[in-house]
C-alpha cells in the first residue's frame, strides 16, 4: 500500500484531520522519533505530507516550531525536511514556478528560517525552496555572519550548498580553514568553479616561497582555536599545491614555490643518500643535484648548506667545484677549501676522500661469468635467446629498472627488465624494444613477456613483483595490466613479510636494520647485503656503464638463491616446508590482512607463535617492568604505536608531524623516557642517548604488533588494570567519574548554550546534527571499567559554561551519542581532565584485551565475570 495513500486504514480518516495541522503532525513524528521506528515512522510523515493543504508551508511551519530547541530537535527537523525532499519528488505533480509570487513568498521564510537552524538543513531546504534563485544578499549576510562568528565550517558548507561561491570568493573562506586543516572542505569549496582553484592554488603556493611564515597568517585569524600549523610546512603544503595542480590541470608555471620546495626535498634526500646511507654513488648524485638545483640561487645556497651539514669542508668543496656552484654563496670554510683545490691543484686527493672505500667483498657478488650477462636490444637478440627465456618448469628471477623522477608530475617509465634463470641473466632494453609502439620489436618483446609471465609451469620470482610489472603499461601499452596475467608467480616480498612477523632478529644482526627492501632480504638469508648504490642512477642513460650492467643483473639472480636457500632449510625461518602458498603476487596487499601462506601453523592468526611477556624471566634477562612506570617518546611516524601503548597504560609522548627527529633526544634525556624510532633517524639518535635507549621498530608492522614488539622487548609487564588507563588522546592518567543523571544535564545544559563552539575536534562537533543511533553494544558480562577516581562535582564545573572544568577544559560532550544514555546498566562515565574526552563502559575492552591476550598477566579473562570489576572502557 502506497505509504501517502490512507484508503483501507481505519485509522485514516483521524490521521488525515490530523495531518492538516503541521504541529499535530510534528507532534506524532515526534513521538515516533523517541521510539526509533523508523520505518513506521517514514509512512507517518508520507501520510502526514499527502494530508497537508500545502506540504512546503507546512514544512516551514514545523521547522519554525523547533526553532531553538537542541539536542535531538535539530536532527528531527533535518530528518523531516529530507523525507519531504524525498517525498516531492516521488509526486507527479509540478513544482511551483521559478519566479512565481508564492515561491518568492516562501523563499523568504525559509531563508529566514534557515539562518536560524542547523547547517544539516541547507542542502534539504535549498533543493525543496530553490533558495539558489531566492534573493542572495540574505543568504550572502548569513554566511558573512557566520565567518565572523568563527563558525567557518558551517559558512563554507552553507555558501557551497547555495552556490554563493563566486560572491563570497576564496581567500576570505579558505585561509582559516587552511589553519585547521580542512583541506578536503576547501577542495569541495572551489569545485566546479576553475577561477577560484586557480586563485586557491596561487594562494597555498604563495604560502611555500621561501622565508614565509605561516604564523604571521594565524595571527589574522585569532578566532581560530584549532591550528595545524605543523601540516602547513612547506614541504607538506607544497605536495598539497602540486596534488591539486595536477587534478586541476593548471599550468606548473602557477605554483613556482612548490616546484622549488619540492626540488629541495629531493636534494635533502639525495645527500641522505650520499652521506648518511651512502648507498649512491658520487657520479650518479652529482647527475641527479645537477640538474635539480639549474640556476637557481636559493637552491644553491640551500645545498651548500646541506653540504655542510653532512659532511666535512673539504668534502663540501669538492662537490660544489664539481657542480659549478658560485664561491660567494659557499659558507666561508667551504669557499676556503675550494681556492686551495683551484690552487694547488689537489681535486683528485679531495675526491679520494669522498669515494666510499671499496667494501664489494662485504656485499652479495654475481656468481656467474659477466659473459652470461647478455643485453638484448633487438627483436633478433629476443629470438636468439628466446628458447633460454622460455624453457619450462625452471625458476626466474624478475625485476625492473627505471630512472628515479624528482620533480611535479613526472612519471618513471621502465627502463630495462632483468630476467634471471640458473647461470645466465638476461637484460631486455625496454628503450629501444619498445620504439616504435608498432615495430617488430616492440611486439616481439610484448608476445614474450606476456608469454612467459602466463606460463604456470615457470616460477617467476620478483620482490613487489605487481608494482614493478605495473610499469611496464607505460612503456608498452600491449604490456598494459600484464601483472593480472601472471600465473606460477612467487613475491618474496610476501614471504618476507612472514618471516619478520614470524622471527625476531637476534641481537647480533643489528646492522640489519639499516638496511630495507631486498637488500635486507639477502642479508638475512645469504649473510651478505646487496649493494644498492646505483639504484638510483640514470637508468636511460646509453650505454649503460658496467656497474650497472653488474647492479641489474645481481638484483635479479639474487632472486634465484635467496629462492633455493628458502626451500633448502624452510624451517630456519619459520616457513613451512611448502612454499606453494605464496607464489602468487597479491594485489594492494596489506600485512596482517589475511593468513600469511607458507607459515607454520605456529604462527597462525588463530595461534599467534608469541611469547606472553608476564613470565618468569631467565638469569642475566632485564627485569620486568610495570606498564605504567615505563616511559617512551615516539618518533612523528609511529603514532599509532603510540596510542597503542597508551592503550595498554604506558606513559607513551609523541612528536607531532612538524617537530624534527631531534626533539625526541631532548624530551628522552629531559624526562628519562626510551626513544622509539625506525628508519635513519634511529642512526642519529641512539647516538645522543643512552646504551639501549634508543629502538628502532618496524614500520611494516601495524601498530598492535608493533606494541607487541616493543614490550616484549623491554619485558614489560601489563595486566587488566592497566588497559585504558590512561588516556589515548593526550596521555593524561585523571579521571572525573560522571553519573549517567549528571552527564544527561550536561549535554541538555551544553546544547542549550549560545554561540559557536571553540574547542572539541571536528569529528566529535559534528556528530551534534547527527541522527541518533541506536543504543551502543553493551560490553561483555565481567567487562567493566571502574577506575579509582572522584566523582564530577558541580563545584569542578565553571558557572557560566557548565561543560567546561574550572583549569579551562572543555568535556567533549558532542562525542557522546544520544543512544548511549538509554544503554540498560551504564552507571557512569569518565572525563579525561586533561583533554576532555569522555569514555563509558562498552565491548572495547573485550577487543583489546583479546588481542593482547598473550601479553596480559594471568588474571581473569576481561570477557569472564569475576568477582573484581575489571577495567573496561569504550571510548568514543
Amino acid at each position: 500500500m502506497d505509504p501517502g495513500d490512507p484508503a483501507g486504514d481505519p485509522a485514516a480518516g483521524e490521521r488525515h484531520r490530523m495531518g492538516r495541522d503541521p504541529l499535530l503532525l510534528l507532534q506524532a513524528l515526534q513521538t515516533l522519533w523517541s521510539t526509533r521506528e523508523r520505518k513506521q515512522l517514514r509512512e507517518e510523515a508520507w501520510r502526514g505530507f499527502a494530508a497537508l493543504d500545502d506540504p512546503l508551508a507546512g514544512l516551514l511551519d514545523m521547522l519554525e516550531s523547533c526553532r531553538g530547541q537542541r539536542g535531538e530537535g535539530p536532527s528531527l527537523a533535518a530528518w523531516i525536511s529530507h523525507q519531504l525532499q524525498c517525498w516531492l519528488q516521488a509526486q507527479p505533480c509540478p513544482s511551483l514556478a521559478q519566479h512565481s509570487l508564492r515561491l518568492k513568498q516562501l523563499q523568504a521564510r525559509a531563508v529566514k528560517v534557515l539562518t536560524e537552524s542547523p547547517p544539516s538543513l541547507a542542502a534539504p531546504l535549498a533543493s525543496i525552496f530553490q533558495l539558489q534563485d531566492a534573493d542572495r544578499s540574505c543568504l550572502l549576510a548569513h554566511v558573512h555572519r557566520l565567518h565572523h562568528e568563527g563558525r567557518f565550517r558551517e559558512a563554507a558548507t552553507l555558501g557551497a550548498t547555495l552556490k554563493l561561491q563566486s560572491e563570497l570568493g576564496v581567500e576570505k573562506m579558505s585561509i582559516p580553514l587552511l589553519l585547521q586543516d580542512k583541506v578536503a572542505l576547501v577542495e569541495r569549496y572551489v569545485a566546479g568553479f576553475p577561477d577560484l582553484q586557480r586563485r586557491l592554488l596561487v594562494l597555498m603556493d604563495s604560502w611555500c616561497q621561501p622565508g614565509f611564515d605561516i604564523k604571521d597568517v594565524a595571527r589574522r585569524y585569532p578566532e581560530v582555536t584549532s591550528l595545524s600549523l605543523e601540516k602547513l610546512s612547506p614541504k607538506a603544503l607544497s605536495r598539497q599545491v602540486l596534488r591539486l595542480q595536477e587534478r586541476y590541470g593548471v599550468a606548473p608555471a602557477l605554483c613556482p614555490n612548490a616546484a622549488i620546495q619540492q626540488r629541495l626535498a629531493a636534494l635533502r634526500h639525495l645527500c641522505h643518500k650520499r652521506f648518511v646511507e651512502k648507498s649512491l654513488s658520487q657520479e650518479n648524485w652529482t647527475d641527479h643535484v645537477q640538474g635539480l638545483v639549474g640556476q637557481s640561487p636559493w637552491l644553491q645556497e640551500q645545498l651548500s648548506q646541506l653540504l655542510v651539514s653532512h659532511s666535512d669542508p673539504v668534502t663540501a668543496a669538492q662537490c660544489a667545484m664539481e657542480l659549478l656552484l658560485p664561491e660567494e654563496r659557499l659558507p666561508a670554510a667551504v669557499a676556503v677549501e675550494l681556492r686551495r683545490f683551484r690552487l694547488q691543484g689537489r681535486a683528485t686527493e679531495a675526491d679520494s676522500r669522498l669515494e666510499v672505500k671499496d667494501m664489494k667483498d662485504r656485499y652479495y657478488q654475481l656468481p656467474i661469468p659477466r659473459e652470461n650477462v647478455h643485453l638484448l636490444a633487438s627483436w633478433e637478440d629476443l629470438t636468439r635467446h628466446e628458447g633460454a627465456l622460455l624453457q619450462c618448469h625452471q625458476v626466474v628471477g624478475v625485476d625492473v629498472e627505471w630512472t628515479p623522477v624528482f620533480v611535479a608530475g613526472g612519471r618513471p617509465r621502465p627502463s630495462l627488465l632483468q630476467v634471471a634463470v640458473e647461470g645466465h641473466v638476461f637484460l631486455l632494453d625496454v628503450l629501444a624494444l619498445s620504439q616504435p609502439p608498432t615495430g617488430q620489436g616492440a611486439q616481439a618483446f610484448s608476445r614474450l613477456v606476456a608469454q612467459l609471465l602466463s606460463d604456470p609451469s615457470i616460477t617467476k620470482l620478483g620482490y613487489g613483483m605487481v608494482g614493478d610489472l605495473q610499469k611496464l603499461g607505460t612503456s608498452c601499452p600491449a604490456l598494459a595490466h600484464v601483472e593480472k596475467q601472471i600465473l606460477g608467480g612467487m613475491d618474496l616480498l610476501l614471504v618476507h613479510r612472514q618471516m619478520r612477523v614470524a622471527s625476531v632478529p637476534a641481537p647480533a644482526v643489528d646492522r640489519a636494520r639499516e638496511l630495507r627492501g631486498l637488500s635486507l632480504l639477502v642479508q638475512q638469508v645469504l649473510g651478505t647485503a646487496l649493494d644498492k648504490t646505483q639504484q638510483l642512477s640514470n637508468w636511460d642513460r646509453r650505454p649503460l656503464c658496467e656497474e650497472q650492467v653488474i647492479y641489474a643483473a645481481a638484483d635479479a639472480y639474487c632472486l634465484l638463491e635467496v629462492h633455493q636457500a628458502l626451500c633448502r632449510e624452510p624451517a630456519r625461518f619459520h616457513l613451512s616446508e611448502d612454499l606453494a602458498g605464496s607464489r602468487r603476487p597479491r594485489h594492494r596487499e596489506r600485512p596482517g590482512a589475511r593468513k600469511p601462506p607458507g607459515l607454520q601453523k605456529a604462527s597462525a592468526p588463530a595461534a599467534p607463535r608469541q611469547v606472553p611477556v608476564a613470565v618468569a624471566v631467565s638469569e642475566g634477562a632485564a627485569p620486568q617492568i610495570p606498564a605504567r612506570a615505563f616511559r617512551v617518546v615516539c618518533d612523528n611516524m609511529l603514532q599509532g604505536l603510540a596510542r597503542s601503548l597508551r592503550c595498554l597504560g604506558v606513559d607513551a609522548r609523541m612528536l607531532g608531524n612538524g617537530e624534527d627527529h631531534r626533539r625526541a633526544a631532548e624530551v628522552a634525556r629531559q624526562e628519562g623516557r626510551i626513544i622509539l624510532t625506525s628508519g635513519q633517524p634511529f642512526h642519529k639518535l641512539r647516538a645522543q642517548v643512552g646504551a639501549g635507549r634508543c629502538l628502532s621498530v618496524d614500520c611494516s608492522l601495524k601498530a598492535q604488533q608493533q606494541a607487541k614488539a616493543v614490550l616484549k622487548h623491554f619485558n614489560v609487564r601489563v595486566t587488566h588494570a592497566d588497559i585504558f588507563s590512561r588516556c589515548q588522546a593526550c596521555n593524561c592518567d585523571q579521571y572525573l567519574k560522571v553519573s549517567r543523571d549528571m552527564m544527561k544535564q550536561l549535554m541538555w545544559l551544553s546544547s542549550h548554550q549560545e554561540g559557536p563552539r571553540s574547542s572539541g575536534d571536528e569529528a566529535t562537533q559534528s556528530q551534534a546534527v547527527q541522527e541518533p543511533g541506536p543504543a551502543p553494544d553493551a560490553a561483555p558480562e565481567g567487562c567493566t571499567y571502574d577506575r579509582p577516581c572522584r566523582w564530577l562535582q558541580m563545584a569542578d564545573l565553571r558557572a557560566e559554561t557548565p561543560d567546561m572544568l574550572a583549569d579551562g577544559t572543555r568535556l567533549q560532550l558532542a562525542g557522546v551519542p544520544v543512544g548511549v544514555l538509554r544503554t540498560p546498566g551504564l552507571r557512569c562515565f569518565y572525563c579525561c581532565t586533561g583533554c576532555g574526552k569522555v569514555f563509558w563502559d562498552g565491548s572495547h575492552l573485550g577487543r583489546v584485551a583479546t588481542h593482547f591476550r598473550d601479553m596480559l598477566e594471568s588474571a581473569p579473562s576481561p570477557c569472564e565475570p569475576s568477582p573484581a570489576p575489571s577495567p573496561a572502557s569504550s571510548p568514543f
